[in-house]
């Protein structure tokens, strides 16, 4: 009778286990590192996934149980398997557009420019738009003959471009160029007054340059587009999302924080979540509707893993001032190089009072681009007088979108308020060649990218690339968070480097939670989503020198296989 109950007992135990330890995975990862970022079990051998979810995470030996004969089972051959990387900043319809012209961004002097729109000139027909994104001044091996401020001025691109009018985006996406067709096809001239918040830059002569800094570039009228039918414009809408999710997932992207798109495009983004046409995940920052569209409408548009946990919809964007690079960031006091300016105020603190009064009202995070140390300051007193007037509301998560210029005193307000610091760790070594110059020695010690300071305060620090301002290149933002190292090799201020796992948890775990999807995202665990980067090298370990070598070799999003690196073994 004992043994009898010996029997029983014994049985019951082994089928409630069975279940759990013979459930079959879809995919195993074997014989590599992966580095989880689940405090439970940080490193490990092998994960398995089934469907979506991560399925199981350990050792080789304990993944064989989930092994079926359907199972895919793929030997990493000791390489680096991680969470995938979650862009925390970037333009997402931007990349894809920036695709479909021309690419500035490796110019090293003005010549190369003209050169490319020249001969884009000699194909396009007669009025055809040219347009371009990229180019940065302080990139440049010789500043142009003549310039205003290191920027030359039109005419070149108008010899070479003179029945096409042409538009060419600055790196930052903060100003403009244009030739003289341009120019007059949008009523620039010497009578025009600068708009609130931009500049349009003017030669000793008077006459305009080109250059049209922060919401001057908003004067250029591109006139009405051809008509085209609803299938055309839906064509060339997936075209652009297909080419951004191409080159998100060739580096190892798998979310995307989108910053930010308007309703058309949320709307279009739903369908194509509907139809699962969504090759990564999308965190979508409501952008450029007007306060009362946003109070009408918030409701409606709020999706939290819609699509099957391809689209969410809970944040809005806005900007107060420009970009360091033309002169657009908003300071305290005026450019070291430019003494008659401290930058744009893009928009005023009021207006984006107002706009931030009715996100809390719906319970949408607000998130505030701001550059300058002013921006910052302004951006936190909205912040304060807010949660000081909605005691009740918690948990917020508001986000101050790059923060990299502050006051010393204000990186213990972030922590105090709870203020995520959503920052990008490329553009730190991108613009420190140039940065002392801008702001002089005291104010670039003091307060440039302060990424050490804001983790050491317990601020939740995120990152990111700001795509298409800087390549969608995790790997080489994350080398700049460890380095601080510049093109010519130096470390911009390397007492601010962050460490290479808080830089993981930089690009993971802290994305994560800035979208309130930590619960679903940044980590390796079991019933987390199974989206999985493996590397060429461990950048967790390799020396410092060689993390930048690494090269994405696959991109799992959902336990799918959405990029495989040339002559590297298909996964499906």
């Amino acid at each position: 009778m004992l043994a009898r109950f010996r029997f029983i007992i014994a049985s019951v135990l082994v089928a409630a286990a069975s279940p759990v330890a013979a459930q079959p995975a879809d995919l195993v990862l074997t014989n590599g590192r992966v580095v989880t970022m689940d405090s439970t079990r940080p490193v490990a051998q092998a994960i398995a996934m089934r469907g979506d979810r991560v399925l199981a995470v350990g050792t080789d030996v304990e993944m064989r149980r989930h092994v079926g004969p359907a199972t895919r089972v793929v030997d990493l051959a000791g390489r680096l398997a991680m969470p995938g990387f979650i862009e925390g900043h970037g333009h997402f319809t931007g990349l894809g557009q920036s695709k479909l012209s021309l690419d500035l961004t490796t110019a090293r002097a003005w010549d190369d420019i003209v050169a490319m729109v020249r001969e884009a000139a000699r194909t396009a027909t007669p009025g055809e738009w040219i347009t371009g994104r990229g180019w940065h001044q302080e990139k440049w091996r010789t500043a142009p003959m003549p310039n205003v401020d290191g920027v030359p001025l039109h005419h070149a691109l108008t010899a070479v471009s003179p029945n096409n009018p042409v538009v060419l985006t600055h790196a930052s996406g903060h100003a403009s160029f244009v030739n003289a067709r341009a120019m007059a096809l949008s009523n620039i001239t010497r009578a025009t007054a600068n708009p609130s918040g931009g500049e349009v830059v003017k030669g000793a002569d008077g006459e305009p340059t080109g250059l049209l800094r922060e919401r001057a570039s908003g004067l250029v009228r591109r006139g009405p587009r051809a008509t085209r039918s609803a299938a055309e414009e839906t064509a060339e809408f997936e075209k652009i999302v297909r080419l951004a999710a191409e080159d998100a997932l060739a580096h190892g992207v798998t979310s995307f924080h989108d910053a930010g798109s308007g309703f058309a495009v949320i709307d279009r983004l739903k369908t194509m979540a509907d139809a699962g046409r969504l090759p990564l995940r999308l965190y979508v920052m409501v952008r450029g509707e007007s306060d009362a569209r946003l109070d009408s409408l918030l409701p409606r548009y709020r999706m939290s893993g819609y699509g099957n946990g391809y689209l969410t919809v809970r944040a809005i964007k806005k900007s107060i001032d420009g970009a360091l690079g033309p002169h657009g960031a908003w300071l305290l006091e005026p450019y070291a190089d430019l003494p008659t300016s401290a930058g744009q105020n893009t928009e005023s603190p009021e207006s984006i009072e107002r706009t931030a009064r009715i996100a809390i009202k719906h319970g949408f995070q607000i998130n505030v681009h701001a550059i300058g140390d002013r921006a910052n300051k302004e951006i936190l007193d909205v912040y304060e007088r807010v949660f000081a007037d909605n005691p009740a509301k918690r948990d917020l998560r508001w986000r101050v979108e790059h923060a990299q210029h502050l006051r010393p005193e204000d990186v213990g307000r972030f922590r105090r308020l709870g203020v995520v610091a959503s920052m990008q760790g490329i553009h730190g070594t991108s613009d420190g060649p140039w940065v002392l110059k801008r702001l002089g020695e005291e104010r670039a010690r003091s307060g440039a990218y302060l990424w050490r300071s804001l983790i050491d305060s317990g601020v939740v620090v995120t990152n990111g690339t700001d795509v298409p301002v800087e390549p969608i290149d995790p790997i080489a933002s994350f080398y700049s968070s460890v380095s601080r190292r510049t093109t010519d090799g130096s470390a911009f201020y390397p007492e601010q480097r962050m460490t290479r796992e808080e830089a993981l948890r930089s690009y993971t775990l802290n994305n994560a939670y800035a979208s309130f999807q930590e619960a679903e995202l940044g980590s390796l665990a079991p019933g987390k989503l199974a989206d999985v980067v493996v590397l060429s090298k461990d950048i967790m370990t390799v020396p410092e020198a060689e993390i930048p070598s690494a090269r994405v070799v696959y991109t799992i999003v959902g336990g799918k296989v959405r990029y495989t690196a040339p002559r590297s073994p298909a996964m499906e």
